[in-house]
């Protein structure tokens, strides 16, 4: 009781201190002796907070009436005091209380931007606004600059809650100064409290600022765009801005956004109530945009504005009609139509100023105006005038031809005449170009039938220059180099062919064939021209002009015509020259066209020649040309030595035709030869084709092969030359299948970890097995034809007929014979390759006999 006395007595009469247990009488004597110790009041604190004792309040004053310094006892202070404050009205009396708190601890506390944060905070809670203005100017006075930053968003918070504008312009000014990047969200509180002449002005100050970012992302290209919709939108609410002059200095500098750009401008006089104005802007804007897209915006935006404008009027003119009324609306209408009438016309006006020097779009330009010659012939003369032939796009020339045909067209030949007069001198950049110009000026001519004067403009065309030009030196006008064109030669050799003499057409094509420019299409031309007229030599001599200009296979048309028409004119009267002239034809002539000529060549021989020449022609034929052209050559070849020797000469033919064909070709050869064989009754002759072919027939493949064989020795043979075939046809097959069951054996090897089962792989080599064994099953009946020249041994009796009984006797080298009986109907061994029939001794036994 004593030491309750005496805390008692140091304590302010409005304190009242409770004692509820004897634990805080411990904390108070350590205080007791430790009165300056922030230490030891923290820990009586930390006990009072944990009791939840109501003396916590008591001893927080009486630790910072001991100790008025101490940050950490100031802020506990207030934070547990500010929390006693939940739950309770604005208007309670603790609230003063609190503020009182915060303002005795910003005596000793007013360096302490955390301790004037809670307490802005509080006030702003409070809804005291000059107070609280107040509270935060002293909070800015108070704290260093450094500090500010803490307190401004707070402050702007407190004034944009409170619906005081001026207030809140003032605090707003007063902080950009310390953040100008804030200009933003300054911006965007001008635009909520409509003021927004304020607002545009500063939208404006920040786009032309070089150095300012946004801190929402904003591009200046999107600033601006929203100081255009904002300044456009509010016309009568925004005076210190020259709305005009802002959008065009954004005109010049974002050149990508015309579009939107003279839609705001518009949409700002629209606004404003000045209609004409806002008309005159979009007819220069669609006269100024250079793109499509900026166009369509625009015209999309003038048409809408039209049609708006004319609904209002009939509008208007409905509910108050006085006379002028119908003026008005005609004319409105009359300015709508006359809009979407030129919708095509100023598209094309936006597409060349993209792009002047493009020929297209002139054309189109032209079409566009039909039915109005006066705008169709300022269009072409703007056009000639402005494109560059050096930067051209599209054919300059057609230009010129299309301006010169309107005349002509409407019966003025003589401007039609100058129009071409001024063609002829444009330097285009190619020949072909000025070349077209001469030919289409003389069809004019011919047209309107000035034969002569087409005549003298071709001449002039193909005059020499002063000195002579290099056709491809590009540093020469193409007026020097037209001279050497081709294109006005041929049509000066087809005038003077049609209108002038013969004497000045053979003039004009030997012209061309002396300035080297001449095609094999001219030179046939002018033996054609020549033979016309009976000049044949002359023809034949233009022929071998052309042959020395050309090579292969430039040289194959001449050389075509010259011998079907030397063919024509002397048949076989000058035999030796023709052949003179098939040799040199064939001399270097390639494979592709070979053909045509040794047909052509043979075909003479045949007719005027000899027939073993003929054949001589046809023998070389079948090495000259390609080679999947040999086997048409050769059933030609093999076909004419039977119609002039006769079938039996032609096996030759077939043997040469077996050695350099293709296997395919040659399969195909041997049946032919092996039906003509037996044909003729040489069976045997026909078995030696066939076992010779055999080697390159695989029976998988080649089944019709082996059946035409089997069928030939069923109608010709016995059991002994089938048995024959039969041997082949296995050692043939296991020849192929070598290389197969090599392969498979090393898949197999390769897949011993795969899934494979026991099954499966029986089953595949039961199918090989199959596949290599070709024996004639029980069912199978084979009746025997004897050949008509065969003299083999009889045929063996038969004691089951649904088998056959096959005894095999083959002679080895030493002349004995070895029996090899089969057991169970199976096959004897197969004969070794080289035991078997070799073709070159097959056919040089063929070769004896026919001997």
């Amino acid at each position: 009781m004593l030491l309750a006395n005496k805390i008692q007595d140091k304590m302010e009469p409005e304190q009242h201190y409770v004692f509820h247990n004897e634990e805080d009488l411990l904390y108070e004597e350590e205080i007791l002796r430790n009165a300056y110790s922030v230490k030891h009041w923290w820990r009586y604190i930390d006990h009072l907070r944990t009791t939840q004792s109501p003396n916590l309040n008591v001893v927080y004053e009486r630790a910072l009436k001991e100790l008025p310094g101490s940050y950490k006892l100031w802020y506990a202070y207030l934070r547990h005091r500010v929390k006693q404050l939940v739950g309770r009205p604005i208007n309670d009396p603790l609230y003063e209380v609190v503020n009182n708190a915060f303002e005795r601890a910003l005596v000793f506390m007013h360096k302490m931007p955390r301790i004037w944060m809670d307490y802005c905070t509080l006030m702003t809670e409070q809804g005291y606004i000059t107070r609280t203005r107040h509270i935060f100017d002293r909070a800015l006075r108070a704290l260093p600059i450094t500090q500010h930053h803490r307190i401004w968003p707070l402050y702007i918070d407190f004034v944009k809650r409170h619906n005081v504008h001026e207030m809140a312009v003032r605090v707003f000014r007063r902080y950009l100064k310390l953040a100008p990047e804030e200009t933003e969200e300054y911006i965007d509180y001008l635009i909520s409290i409509e003021r927004l002449d304020e607002a545009a002005m500063k939208l404006a100050n920040i786009v032309n600022q070089d150095d300012f970012v946004s801190k929402h992302g904003k591009s200046k290209h999107q600033l601006w765009n929203e100081l255009c919709d904002l300044i456009s939108k509010n016309p009568t609410k925004i005076k210190s801005l020259n709305v005009d002059a802002i959008i065009r200095g954004g005109l010049r500098r974002y050149t990508d956004q015309a579009g939107p750009l003279w839609n705001a401008l518009a949409d700002y006089y629209v606004r404003s109530g000045l209609f004409e104005r806002a008309r005159d802007i979009y007819e220069e804007a669609i006269q100024t945009v250079t793109t499509v897209r900026d166009f369509s915006q625009v015209f999309d935006a003038y048409a809408q504005f039209e049609e708006l404008s004319l609904k209002k009027r009939m509008e208007e003119a409905a509910e108050n009609p006085t006379e002028d009324d119908d003026i008005d609306l005609e004319l409105r209408l009359a300015r709508f139509e006359n809009l979407m009438e030129r919708r095509l016309l100023l598209l094309n006006s936006v597409s060349l100023r993209q792009n002047p020097h493009n020929v297209l779009d002139w054309h189109k330009r032209v079409e566009l105006y039909e039915g109005q010659p006066h705008e169709i012939i300022n269009t072409y003369t703007e056009a000639v005038q402005t494109i560059q032939p050096q930067l051209a796009v599209g054919k300059l020339h057609s230009l010129w031809v299309a301006f010169a045909k309107f005349y002509e067209k409407n019966d003025q030949i003589s401007d039609a005449r100058t129009v071409f007069e001024k063609a002829v001198m444009v330097p285009y950049l190619k020949v072909d170009d000025l070349a077209s110009v001469w030919c289409e000026w003389a069809e004019m001519e011919i047209r309107h039938g000035f034969y002569k004067e087409a005549l003298r403009l071709m001449h002039r065309a193909t005059a020499m220059p002063s000195r002579k030009v290099a056709y491809h030196d590009e540093s020469e006008t193409v007026q020097k180099r037209v001279y050497k064109n081709l294109k006005v030669w041929s049509m000066y050799a087809d005038l003077e062919e049609s209108f002038g003499t013969f004497k000045t057409c053979k003039a004009v094509y030997d012209k061309i064939i002396e300035l080297k420019i001449a095609t094999p299409q001219i030179i046939i031309n002018y033996g054609l021209f020549l033979e016309e007229n009976n000049y044949f030599e002359e023809a034949f001599r233009a022929y071998e002009k052309g042959i020395s200009l050309f090579k292969w296979p430039n040289v194959f048309d001449i050389w075509n015509t010259y011998l079907t028409k030397f063919l024509k004119r002397y048949g076989g009267t000058k035999l030796e020259r023709t052949r003179d002239l098939f040799e040199q034809c064939l001399e270097h002539c390639p494979p592709k066209h070979a053909k045509a000529l040794y047909l052509l060549y043979a075909k003479l021989e045949e007719e005027h020649g000899l027939a073993r020449h003929a054949m001589s022609v046809y023998e070389r034929a079948t090495g000259a040309v390609l080679p999947e052209e040999r086997f048409e050559m050769f059933n030609i070849y093999i076909k004419k030595a039977a119609d002039i020797y006769g079938v039996p000469k032609t096996r030759q033919i077939y043997e040469k035709a077996i050695e350099v064909l293709s296997e395919e070709n040659t399969r195909e050869m041997c049946l032919r030869f092996a039906e003509m064989e037996k044909k003729l009754g040489e069976v045997d002759r026909a078995r030696a084709i066939y076992a010779h072919c055999s080697q390159i027939c695989d029976p998988r493949i080649t089944n019709n092969f082996w059946q035409t064989w089997k069928e030939f020795e069923v109608s010709h043979g016995n059991e002994d030359t089938m048995r024959e075939m039969l041997r082949i046809k296995r050692s043939v097959q296991a020849m192929y299948n070598t290389q197969i069951n090599m392969m498979a054996a090393q898949m197999l090897n390769n897949q011993t970890n795969d899934s494979m089962d026991a099954m499966k792989l029986l089953d595949n080599r039961a199918s090989e097995s199959a596949l290599a064994n070709d024996v004639i099953r029980p069912s199978q009946t084979i009746n025997f034809v004897r050949g008509a020249t065969e003299g083999g041994k009889s045929a063996s009796k038969v004691v089951n007929p649904d088998e056959i009984d096959i005894d095999m006797d083959v002679d080895d080298e030493d002349g004995e014979e070895n029996d090899n009986d089969s057991e169970g109907g199976e096959m004897e061994e197969d004969v070794p390759i080289e035991k078997q029939i070799i073709p070159s001794q097959v056919f040089g036994s063929l070769k004896n006999e026919d001997d």
